[in-house]
């Protein structure tokens, strides 16, 4: 075995003390042999004050039985990566920390102790919970608008039950549990089949859907959860969803066309009533074609007798998520 000369051990050693994490090292007892000074800046111990001390000193009461864990797993030779727990300084304050715990051996071999690595992530949690506070402000808030334009539908069209009222409130709601999915992903996108599944909840055993776990970025989510609304209640009411029967099948696909990937929607009813085409066109049909050609121009919407076709195609770029929403940037609007 090659042993470090005295100019490499020098050099390791100054690695080690100028690091801005804590490193430090103990025996399979716990006690501490080794402190540098990112642990000194961490922790707020001097390397006198802890050399020879357990590490319990900076474990908090409620947390001591994680210790004998780590010091069992050093002595089964493993490593503990990026463990993050939470420590206690000098002052009895508490910090978040990410630990990195991996065996010390002897030249020989054997396991004589273990070196800690403890980064700080105060800040990085601290940023996460102002995420997550953010995140549910706005959930809140977003539920809130939605309680209020339902009210203003309400007061508008009256207290009488009304076959508008309803529908223009079962479109809010799809719009609310749409906006409800993004804030949860911080308006990274959501996935389509998601979106689907959520409108035809109360009929798991009467559609199948492949090929549309694409996940959409927040403009789409809005157009495709109406949509999803306007076929899933069209189905239920007069199509393939109004008798036990029924199926509905859904197929997403990507294909390359032109150098340029194309994504492709299907929805395709059969075992339901005779389908009948509708002698005017109203808005929920008109959101299956304007909602769908905000992407693309290929779309089409077939009355079939057997049941209900429709079915469009879409360049993906101008619908998939890339966590950052520049693809919403491309959508054309009309």
């Amino acid at each position: 075995m090659t042993h470090d000369t005295p100019d490499q051990a020098s050099f390791l050693a100054a690695i080690i003390e100028s690091s801005d994490d804590a490193i430090l090292s103990k025996d399979l007892n716990g006690i501490i042999t080794s402190w540098n000074k990112g642990a000194e800046r961490i922790f707020g111990y001097t390397a006198e004050e802890t050399i020879g001390q357990s590490v319990k000193m900076l474990i908090p009461a409620e947390r001591l039985d994680e210790e004998p864990a780590i010091l069992e797993r050093i002595r089964r030779g493993e490593r503990t990566d990026h463990y993050e727990t939470i420590r206690q300084r000098k002052d009895g304050s508490l910090i978040d920390i990410s630990l990195t715990v991996s065996p010390i051996r002897a030249p020989g071999g054997q396991i004589i102790g273990a070196s800690k690595i403890a980064r700080d992530i105060s800040e990085r949690k601290q940023a996460q919970e102002r995420q997550a506070f953010l995140i549910g402000e706005m959930q809140h808030r977003t539920m809130n608008l939605f309680t209020v334009i339902q009210s203003i539908v309400r007061r508008t069209l009256g207290d009488s039950r009304s076959r508008a009222k309803d529908v223009l409130n079962a479109r809010l709601q799809a719009l609310a549990a749409a906006y409800s999915m993004l804030t949860h992903s911080s308006w990274a996108g959501a996935p389509l089949d998601d979106i689907i599944k959520q409108e035809l909840a109360g009929f798991s055993d009467q559609f199948s859907i492949r090929g549309c776990d694409v996940v959409l970025n927040a403009q789409a989510v809005q157009q495709f959860a109406l949509i999803a609304h306007e076929l899933a209640t069209n189905a239920a009411k007069y199509g393939a969803l109004s008798v036990p029967d029924g199926q509905i099948s859904i197929e997403g696909r990507i294909d390359p066309a032109d150098g340029n990937r194309t994504f492709s929607f299907q929805w395709v009813e059969t075992g339901g009533p005779a389908v009948v085409a509708p002698k005017r066109k109203g808005f929920g049909n008109s959101i299956l074609f304007e909602s769908a050609k905000r992407f693309g121009e290929n779309v089409k919407l077939d009355y079939d007798p057997q049941g209900l076709r429709y079915e469009f195609r879409v360049p993906l770029r101008v619908i998939e998520s890339t966590g950052d929403q520049t693809a919403a940037a491309h959508i054309p609007q009309r």
